[in-house]
Parts: structure tokens; C-alpha cells; sequence
């Protein structure tokens, strides 16, 4: 596959660790199973990471793992936000002095997903943000910014996934440049899935609401 045409970061992005930074762009591909599972592989279908739900009874959270199940890092759902804010945490951490970055998105109703990406440096996720994931869910595509610039550390699109495989969910391709922190990117994506997951959650449970208020009204 041609490479596409991008900007490349004036400097190495290095968030989750060097170890996951290289100095050329790579494709890798994301599975997304059925039971909610990610599995991350490059395109010679060689595994890279793992990410798993790991929810508690008042967290959505999602464990980003290495190949042989070691955790790499912990994602978990802020409580009480209208922003779908997310902390992501080193290992199987969720202490503050673990934080590694946060996300929220900075409208509470938006036409597209657009998530701001806060560095564990900032005290505070009122400022310009440190990268930004613009995202069309329904187009099954997104891109990731360094901050508010043009410059693009890795691009996404869907791929369809041959009939013949049973519980694959969605698959896509993720294009990340050089020298950009690839388990950073695949952690973001597992953010955004896990936000649509579940908006679409949300969306169910509406629908059977509304379904049982018309059945009460009919034969209440």
C-alpha cells in the first residue's frame, strides 16, 4: 500500500515509552471481537498489543497488554463528567502519581467525535490541549493531531473483515507515522472505541425504555 503524503512531527512523540517509537511509518491493524477485546497486530498478523475490558462495579475501564498479558497501561472512565473524560494510567495503576494523560471532549454535544488529549504535566485540562483526535465514527475513519496544528501523528480507517471469521466486530487500519509513540496511538483508539461502545449502549437502553412506556400505555 502507497504510503500517504503527511506532515511529520518536528520532534520524536514519546508519551507511553521510547521502546514503542520507530523511525518509520508502519501500518498495524486493530480487531475489535465481539466479547469488546482489541487485538493489535502488525500487517504480517504478528502481535502487538492486546486491550481488554476490566470494568468494576463504578468504573468503565479498558488494560492495554504487551504480548505475553503484561499490563502496559489502565484506562478508566471518569465518573460524573458530561465530557467522557478518560485517565490513562502506567500498569495496572489508578493512582494520581501513576497518571501518564487524561482525554475529554470539549463539547458535551457534537456531531463528531472530537477528543482533546491532556499530557499527566498539566494540572489542569482547561488549557490548549497537547493532541487532538478528530473522528467520524459513522465514516469509521479519524485522525490524530499534535495539539491544534495540522500536524498528523496517525490516521485510522475501517477495513472489512472477510465474512468467513465469526466474532469480529469492526476491523480497521491504522497508519502511524515516524518516530510517533505507536502504543499511545492504539491506546487512544481503544478510548474512542470504548466511548462509542458505549454511547451505543446508551442508545439500546433508550430504545427499551421508550418501548416499555408505550407497551404501558397501551395495556397499562
Amino acid at each position: 500500500m502507497a504510503q500517504p503524503s503527511y506532515t511529520p512531527s518536528p520532534y520524536p512523540v514519546s508519551v507511553i515509552g521510547s521502546q514503542f517509537i520507530a523511525p518509520y511509518p508502519f501500518e498495524a491493524i486493530i480487531v475489535i471481537n465481539s466479547s469488546g477485546d482489541l487485538l493489535i497486530t502488525d500487517v504480517n498478523h504478528k502481535i502487538l498489543f492486546k486491550v481488554k475490558p476490566c470494568n468494576t462495579d463504578y468504573h468503565n475501564q479498558r488494560v492495554l497488554l504487551d504480548v505475553d498479558d503484561r499490563p502496559i497501561v489502565l484506562m478508566r472512565e471518569k465518573t460524573w463528567t458530561l465530557h467522557n473524560g478518560w485517565k490513562v494510567f502506567k500498569g495496572d495503576s489508578n493512582s494520581d502519581s501513576d497518571l501518564i494523560f487524561s482525554t475529554k471532549t470539549p463539547k458535551i454535544i457534537q456531531s463528531k467525535t472530537n477528543v482533546h488529549v491532556f499530557l499527566g504535566s498539566h494540572t489542569s485540562s482547561k488549557g490548549t490541549c497537547d493532541f487532538k483526535i478528530t473522528e467520524s465514527w459513522s465514516k469509521r475513519s479519524c485522525a490524530i493531531y499534535v495539539g491544534d496544528s495540522s500536524t498528523v501523528i496517525a490516521q485510522m480507517h475501517k477495513m472489512e473483515p472477510p465474512a468467513s471469521v465469526r466474532f469480529v466486530k469492526d476491523k480497521f487500519m491504522v497508519t502511524i507515522y515516524p518516530y510517533v509513540d505507536y502504543a499511545f496511538v492504539v491506546t487512544l483508539i481503544a478510548i474512542v472505541e470504548a466511548m462509542n461502545s458505549s454511547d451505543a449502549d446508551d442508545d439500546v437502553i433508550e430504545e427499551v425504555v421508550a418501548v416499555g412506556s408505550v407497551i404501558d400505555s397501551v395495556f397499562g
